[in-house]
């Protein structure tokens, strides 16, 4: 049995093609590589036709990317920008741009979870320019697939559905208390956990873990709280409960956090309600040094 034979990219008709997608015409693509258009035009249909996928679109006498040329424009814009930065460093010279770590945030992770997981790539030795996006975790994981996003931060592995190769990083984990402001609090401490019987609850959505978690472990008890709202956003939650509307579930690791920033107390625990987070990445074994330090710090300092 014989390996198929590798298809191999050409370059040169690759840059011909970026630099036209990064000037806006072929005119201005000639002036600066210093190739007639005919010729870069003869280049991108070749390019085009070794892709089996078209580029570009006309519009009038302008060219816009299709589809799958923006695709192609950001694989492009990866690997030449790449290349600058290892001759750069073949010739002893340090790239001047730091190293850029986009990361996908989804909305149901608490904000200081996210801070205090993140927050270890920026005292890397190497600079890092951390960018974060927040998002749906399926519209974060789809960006992830096409390179757009170096990790995802999430409450709930890769579901099976979702059709990405991506692997999961237990980050950490932490018990759930519930928690409300003073005068709220105040009077649900008492007879915890039955006294949550009616009480007015502020939750996540249905399609989040810890939501689940929570559901389970209320019928377990018998206890059936009233619900007088659901958020996406865990730090609109956090702003309703604080301003006594009702009782809300935060991780335990982030409980001086939600004090000093909500100005609420925790009411008590919830035995076997666990918050879970994990970085989500292409890459089965950890090597991203931004990656890495996420991973080694969550280790050593997120605990319940």
């Amino acid at each position: 049995m014989y390996d198929q034979p590798m298809e191999w990219l050409n370059y040169h008709h690759l840059l011909y093609f970026w630099t036209v997608a990064r000037l806006g015409s072929i005119a201005r693509a000639s002036e600066e590589i210093h190739l007639s258009p005919p010729t870069i035009s003869g280049q991108i249909r070749a390019l085009e036709k070794a892709l089996g996928e078209k580029l570009f679109r006309k519009i009038g006498r302008g060219l816009i990317l299709t589809d799958f040329g923006q695709l192609a424009s950001r694989y492009a814009e990866t690997i030449f920008s790449t290349g600058r930065e290892f001759m750069e460093t073949v010739r002893g010279r340090p790239p001047d741009r730091p190293l850029r770590f986009v990361v996908g945030i989804a909305d149901v992770v608490p904000k200081w979870v996210a801070y205090r997981l993140l927050a270890p790539i920026l005292h890397l030795p190497e600079a890092v320019q951390l960018v974060c996006r927040e998002g749906k975790p399926d519209r974060l994981l789809a960006d992830l697939a096409i390179h757009e996003l170096d990790m995802v931060l999430t409450d709930a592995p890769v579901p099976p559905m979702i059709k990405v190769r991506a692997f999961n990083h237990l980050l950490a984990e932490s018990m759930v208390s519930i928690f409300g402001a003073p005068a709220v609090a105040a009077r649900y401490r008492r007879r915890f956990p039955q006294s949550l019987e009616a009480a007015p609850m502020l939750l996540p959505t249905e399609n989040t873990s810890l939501r689940r978690s929570l559901e389970q472990w209320f019928h377990e008890e018998g206890i059936r709280p009233k619900t007088v709202g659901e958020f996406e956003d865990s730090a609109l939650l956090k702003v309703f409960g604080q301003t006594g509307h009702g009782l809300f579930p935060a991780p335990v690791i982030i409980e001086r956090d939600v004090r000093a920033q909500h100005g609420a107390i925790a009411v008590g625990r919830i035995p076997g309600v666990r918050e879970r987070f994990y970085a989500v990445s292409v890459e089965r074994r950890i090597s991203h040094p931004a990656v890495q330090a996420i991973s080694s710090s969550a280790k050593r300092n997120v605990v319940d």
